[in-house]
C-alpha cells in the first residue's frame, strides 16, 4: 500500500523530510478497524513529532493523526462497526499513523462519519473536536446548556455524554489562538453547547473575520496588550482562559486576567511555567492531551466514540460546521511538506486537508 513517512528528522524544505513509501497492508485483529483512508488533516502534533522522534535504523515512521474513511475489514471482537461503514477519527499517537492507504485503528476512539460531509471535510474536524470537547466539559467542567441535541432520537450516543443541565449564565472563555484548527471548533462547540460569552484572539484582519464568522461574540488581538483589549470591551476578568498557543509569551496576561478561581487550560509545550503566580487568585491549571484515553487505555476509552458521535450529530444537525480552510489534493509526500510549512509558518487559519491517494 501506499504511504507517507520518513526515515530521518529534518528541516521541512528538505527533499527527504517526508518521503512516499511502499508498506505492507496491514490485518486488524482484536478490537481494531482496517479503514481504507479517504482524507487527512494536518496538525502541529504532525511537525512536533516529526522533529522530535527520528525512526533511526528501525522502519520509516508514518504520521498522520485525522482520518476519515471507509471501514474494509474488522477484528474479531470489533462490535460498534462492520465493513463498508464511512468512520472519522484522530488515531493514537502510539502507532502507525494514518498517513497510508489502509490503517488499523481502535474501535473505541472511532465515530460514524457526519453523512451531511464528504470525506476531506470530515477530516478537518476529529482532534480538534477531541481537543475542545475535553478541554471545555472534561477538564474546565463547563456546564452543558444546549436545548437537547443530545436527547435528539437521531443521535445514538448520548446517554454516554454529560446530560444536558443548566448554568454557564455570565460566565466567559478567553481563547487564545480562536482562528487556528482548535480554536476554530472551541468556538463553535462554545456557543452551540453553553452560554459562555466567547472572547477569541486573532492577528491579522482574515482571521478576525474567521473567527467572528464562526460565532465569536468577541474578537481581540494577541499581538497587542490584552488586558486592556478585555477591559475596553467590559472584561476586567474572565473565568476560562483556553490557551491553545504560545501560552508562555501569554502566561503573564493570563495570571493577570483569568477571574479569582477562575480556570486555565493548555494544550501546547511551554518550557517553563511559574503556577505559582496562580495561586493568590486559587486559579487551577489544566492540562488536555487527546491521545492520554488511547494511550494509557483508560477505562473511559470509548468515550471518544461517543463525542465524535455527538459532533457528527451537530454537524448533521447544522449546528457547527467543518473548519476545512484549504485542501491541499492527493495524500503525497511533496503535498504533505507544503502542509507542513505552512503550519510551521504559525500563519494557518482553519485546517489543512489533503484527500486520496
Amino acid at each position: 500500500m501506499r504511504a507517507v513517512g520518513y526515515r530521518r528528522s529534518l528541516p521541512i524544505d528538505r527533499a527527504d523530510a517526508l518521503i512516499d513509501l511502499e508498506l505492507d497492508k496491514p490485518t486488524p485483529t482484536g478490537r481494531d478497524l482496517l479503514v481504507q483512508v479517504k482524507a487527512v488533516s494536518v496538525n502541529p502534533i504532525d511537525a512536533k513529532v516529526r522533529m522530535r522522534a527520528d525512526p533511526g535504523s528501525g522502519p520509516p515512521k508514518i504520521l498522520g493523526f485525522d482520518a476519515s474513511g471507509v471501514v474494509a475489514a474488522v477484528g474479531a471482537d470489533v462490535t460498534l462497526f462492520r465493513a463498508g461503514d464511512d468512520v472519522w477519527y484522530a488515531g493514537s499517537i502510539v502507532r502507525p499513523g494514518t498517513n497510508s492507504e489502509f490503517h488499523l485503528v481502535d474501535e473505541r476512539i472511532v465515530g460514524a462519519k457526519p453523512k451531511s460531509l464528504g470525506f476531506a471535510a470530515a477530516a478537518a474536524l476529529p482532534l480538534t473536536s477531541i481537543t475542545a470537547w475535553e478541554m471545555l466539559f472534561d477538564r474546565f467542567a463547563v456546564p452543558r446548556t444546549d436545548l437537547g441535541l443530545a436527547r435528539d432520537r437521531h443521535y445514538s450516543g448520548a446517554s454516554r455524554l454529560q446530560p444536558t443541565c443548566g448554568g454557564g449564565d455570565g460566565k466567559s472563555l478567553l481563547i487564545i489562538g480562536g482562528a487556528g484548527g482548535v480554536g476554530s471548533i472551541t468556538i463553535q462547540l462554545a456557543r452551540a453547547l453553553t452560554q459562555l460569552t466567547v472572547i477569541a484572539t486573532a492577528s491579522r484582519p482574515e482571521t478576525q473575520a474567521w473567527a467572528r464568522e464562526l460565532g465569536a461574540h468577541h474578537v481581540i488581538d494577541h499581538a497587542r496588550p490584552m488586558a486592556e483589549q478585555l477591559k475596553a470591551i467590559g472584561f476586567r476578568f474572565v473565568d476560562y482562559v483556553f490557551g491553545v498557543t504560545e501560552s508562555e509569551t501569554h502566561f503573564d496576561t493570563i495570571c493577570d486576567v483569568v477571574a479569582p478561581q477562575g480556570k486555565f487550560g493548555l494544550i501546547d509545550d511551554p518550557k517553563s511555567l511559574d503556577v505559582t503566580r496562580l495561586r493568590g487568585k486559587s486559579a487551577s491549571l489544566h492540562w488536555e492531551a487527546m491521545f492520554t484515553r488511547s494511550s494509557f487505555q483508560t477505562a473511559d476509552m470509548d468515550a471518544q466514540h461517543a463525542l465524535l458521535n455527538e459532533v457528527a450529530a451537530m454537524v448533521d444537525a447544522g449546528k457547527i460546521r467543518t473548519t476545512l480552510a484549504e485542501n491541499l489534493g492527493a495524500i503525497t509526500a511533496a503535498n504533505l511538506r507544503r502542509a507542513h510549512a505552512m503550519l510551521e509558518s504559525g500563519r494557518t487559519r482553519g485546517k489543512i486537508v489533503l484527500e486520496g491517494f
